[in-house]
C-alpha cells in the first residue's frame, strides 16, 4: 500500500494509514467497520492477504460526554450522519445511524441474540409471508458460536422457550437481574410467561471492566467495556500486521474492468480529493441503506440476467435497493407512582412467549427491557410532555422496547436522487400483529402492577436495524448476492452487512451479521471453508477469567487501547 502511518493521538492502535498519494493497492478492501466489515477483517487475520478496511468516520472520541446523558440524547452529540430524505412525505430527516470505527455498535444496547430457527425458514404471518433464507439455522450454528465468544455474550441456555438448538453453552452466564427487574420476572413467571435473561455482550467477566452503569444503552461506553466491533473485532484484527485501516474516506463508487465481471477500483472521498482504492476482492459492509446507495451510484455491469433491466451494479435482477426493512417498533414505560424504581442496568430482561404466535394474529415478536429511561431520552420519545413529568415518571418505570418483524414488499426501497442523495420510500408493514403485541405488553405489565403504561410507536429515522436491500437467494433473476454473499454478477464482490437478510426476524440483527462475516470469511480469502488460518481458532475459545484470557489470548486481548 502506498501509504505512511496515520499520525493519530497517541493510544491509536497500528494499522492505520495515511495515504501520500492517489491509489492504495491492496488484495481485499472491506467498506465499512461496523459488526460485519470489522469481524470480517477479525477473520482475515493472519490470512496473508493484505486487507484495508475503510471507513467514512473515524474513532468515536472517549471523553466525558460519552456517559452525559443531555450530551448524547439532547444535543445529539455523536449523530453525524447526513440527512435522508423521505419519499412520503417529501420531507429530510435525521436516521439512527452513525459513521464512526466500529459503526452503529459503539452505541448499540450490547443484546446479541440468534435469530430464532424458524426465522430461516418461510413464516406465515398476518400480512404475508416472512422470505425464508438459501440455507438453515444448522449452517450459521458453529458460526454463532464463535462470534459468541468473540463478542463475549453473557447468557442461560435454553432459558428463552424459543432459542434455537446449540451446540454448546454461552461463553459467560447471563447478567443477574438487579432487584426491581428480577421481581418484574417473578411477576410475570406468575402470570404463565417465561422471562429470560437477555444474551448480552459486555466485560463481566474476572476483572472486567464494565460497571454495570446506566450509561450503556444509546451510550458510548468510556471503559471500551462494550462489546463493540471496534473493541472487539478491529482492534485485535488491527493487530495482526496484516489488516489496515483507513479513516474519514467516503467511497462514492465502484468501478469495474472492461468485461463487468470484475470491480477493480473503489473510488473514494479522502480530504477533499480523490483516492482510488484497488484490491483483487471487495466487501460491502456499508450498512443496508448505503451498500444499497453504493451499488446503485456505481456503473452498471455489462451482464443482465432478470427480465428488468435497472441501473446501478449487481442489479441485473433490478432488486438492488429493494425489500428495505427495518423493525416495527414500540418503547413502552410502564410506571407505578407507588414504589421508586432504582435500578440502573435494566437492560437484562425478555420475554419471547409471543414470537411465533398463538392465534389469528400470528407470530408477534421480541420484548425486552431497555436501557433506563431518564428525563433527555425520554424526552426524546414524548418532546410535548413537561420535563418534570417525565422526571417524575422515569423515576418510577420499567422501560421496555418491543420489536415486530416487518414483512419485504418491492415498494420499500432505497435509491438515490438528485445530488447524490439518499432517499428512503418506506411504509410500515405487518403492523396488526405488533399493535396486539403492544397490547398483551401493555396488559402483563399492569397486572405486574404497573396501572400507567405510556407507547411511542417509532417511524422511519429509527433505522439501526436496517437490512434486507440486496438480497441473498439461488435465483440471480430474484435476488443480487448468492448464499455465499458473493454477487450473482461479479467474481469479486461480496456483502458482510444485513444488506443481504432475506428476512429481518424481530430480535436485535448484530450478532447473525458477526456469524455470517465468519461463515464467508474463508471464500473471500481464497481459502477452503474449513480452514483454521481464520476466524477464532482454538486458541480464542473464551475462557471464564482475564487469568485464563492472559494465558489463553481470549477475544478482546489486545483491543483495548484507546483512540
Amino acid at each position: 500500500m502506498t501509504a505512511t502511518p496515520h499520525p493519530g493521538a497517541t493510544g491509536r492502535p497500528r494499522g492505520l494509514l495515511h495515504p501520500t498519494g492517489p491509489v492504495l493497492d491492496c488484495d481485499i478492501a472491506v467498506l465499512g467497520s461496523g459488526m460485519g466489515g470489522a469481524t470480517l477483517a477479525y477473520a482475515l487475520r493472519g490470512t496473508g492477504a493484505r486487507v484495508l478496511v475503510v471507513e467514512r468516520g473515524d474513532f468515536l472520541p472517549r471523553e466525558w460526554q460519552n456517559w452525559s446523558a443531555p450530551a448524547v440524547f439532547t444535543a445529539g452529540r455523536y449523530r453525524n450522519a447526513e440527512p435522508w430524505y423521505d419519499a412520503r412525505t417529501g420531507r429530510f430527516f435525521s436516521p439512527g445511524v452513525h459513521y464512526y470505527v466500529g459503526g452503529n455498535t459503539k452505541v448499540f444496547g450490547a443484546t446479541l441474540p440468534r435469530f430464532r430457527e424458524a426465522d430461516f425458514g418461510p413464516l406465515e404471518h398476518a400480512e404475508g409471508v416472512s422470505r425464508g433464507w438459501p440455507f438453515p439455522y444448522g449452517a450459521l450454528e458453529p458460526h454463532y458460536a464463535r462470534a459468541e465468544r468473540l463478542y463475549r455474550v453473557h447468557g442461560t441456555r435454553s432459558a428463552d422457550p424459543t432459542d434455537p438448538w446449540r451446540s454448546g453453552d454461552y461463553p459467560w452466564p447471563a447478567v443477574p437481574h438487579e432487584p426491581a427487574v428480577a421481581a418484574l420476572a417473578e411477576s410475570l413467571r406468575d402470570q404463565g410467561l417465561t422471562p429470560f435473561a437477555l444474551p448480552t455482550g459486555i466485560d463481566l467477566r474476572t476483572d472486567g471492566t464494565c460497571l454495570r452503569c446506566a450509561s450503556c444503552d444509546g451510550f458510548p461506553c468510556l471503559v471500551q467495556a462494550k462489546s463493540d466491533a471496534d473493541v472487539c473485532a478491529l482492534r485485535p484484527a488491527l493487530a495482526s500486521g496484516n489488516v489496515s485501516l483507513l479513516t474519514r474516506a467516503t467511497v462514492t463508487r465502484l468501478v469495474t474492468g472492461a468485461s463487468g465481471r470484475r470491480v477493480t477500483e473503489a473510488l473514494a472521498r479522502y480530504e477533499g480529493r480523490e483516492l482510488r482504492i484497488r484490491a483483487d476482492r471487495f466487501v460491502l459492509a456499508c450498512g443496508a441503506v448505503n451498500t444499497a446507495a453504493l451499488l446503485l451510484r456505481s456503473e452498471p455491469g455489462s451482464l443482465r440476467t432478470g427480465p428488468v433491466r435497472a441501473t446501478g451494479l449487481a442489479n441485473g435482477s433490478g432488486q438492488a435497493g429493494r425489500n428495505y426493512l427495518v423493525h416495527n417498533s414500540t418503547f413502552l414505560m410502564a410506571v407505578d407512582p407507588r414504589r421508586t424504581s432504582d435500578v440502573v442496568f435494566q437492560k437484562t430482561l425478555g420475554v419471547n412467549d409471543w414470537y411465533l404466535g398463538d392465534g389469528p394474529h400470528g407470530p408477534l415478536g421480541n420484548i425486552q427491557a431497555l436501557g433506563k429511561l431518564r428525563t433527555p431520552s425520554a424526552r426524546g420519545l414524548w418532546p410535548r410532555t413537561p420535563r418534570p413529568l417525565l422526571a417524575a415518571a422515569t423515576r418510577h418505570s420499567i422501560d421496555l422496547y418491543l420489536t415486530s418483524e416487518d414483512l419485504p414488499v418491492p415498494e420499500n426501497r432505497v435509491t438515490v436522487g438528485p445530488g447524490g442523495r439518499i432517499e428512503v420510500h418506506w411504509r410500515p408493514v405487518n403492523v396488526p400483529p405488533h399493535r396486539e403485541l403492544a397490547r398483551r405488553t401493555a396488559q402483563m405489565m399492569r397486572r405486574a402492577g404497573f396501572p400507567l403504561i405510556r407507547t411511542r410507536r417509532m417511524g422511519i429515522a429509527v433505522n439501526s436495524h436496517q437490512c434486507g436491500t440486496a438480497v441473498a437467494g439461488d435465483d440471480p433473476a430474484a435476488s443480487v448476492v448468492g448464499p455465499g454473499c458473493k454477487a450473482h454478477e461479479l467474481d469479486n464482490l461480496w456483502i458482510a452487512d444485513s444488506s443481504w437478510f432475506p428476512s429481518s426476524a424481530a430480535v436485535n440483527p448484530a450478532l447473525t451479521i458477526a456469524a455470517n462475516a465468519l461463515r464467508i470469511a474463508p471464500e473471500v480469502a481464497g481459502l477452503p471453508a474449513e480452514s483454521s488460518a481464520y476466524g477464532i481458532n482454538a486458541a480464542d475459545a473464551a475462557p471464564a477469567t482475564r487469568a485464563a484470557d492472559a494465558a489463553g489470548g481470549g477475544p478482546g486481548d489486545g483491543g483495548t487501547a484507546g483512540p
